[in-house]
């Protein structure tokens, strides 16, 4: 998450559009409620500058997070070896087309 908001906020700065808020998707539950909850816990001890950053973007609104279902996640196309369908669906969700396609 960390690396993403890093991206977006590098976006931001170069003020594409009137964009005041950005929002970054994540299918991690628990990087979300850390990232919103401003108590650590035993268990977060080693969490570091990571996720002091993606708080500090949170609460000053220039990035909202939201979940999404693993099973909705786009980026797997981009980082896990898929099959058959499962590359269909998501390259049909992103707007890509095979161009090898009979025509």
């Amino acid at each position: 998450m960390a690396s993403a908001a890093c991206e977006l906020v590098w976006l931001q700065e170069l003020q594409f559009g009137d964009v005041t808020q950005m929002t970054l998707v994540c299918d991690n539950q628990a990087a979300l409620h850390i990232s919103y909850n401003p108590v650590f816990h035993e268990r977060t001890k080693h969490i570091e500058i990571d996720c002091h950053f993606i708080r500090e973007k949170v609460m000053s609104r220039d990035i909202k997070t939201e979940f999404v279902n693993s099973s909705d996640q786009l980026a797997d196309i981009f980082t896990k070896s898929l099959r058959g369908p499962r590359i269909d669906y998501i390259c049909n969700k992103l707007g890509t087309y095979d161009l090898y396609a009979p025509a």
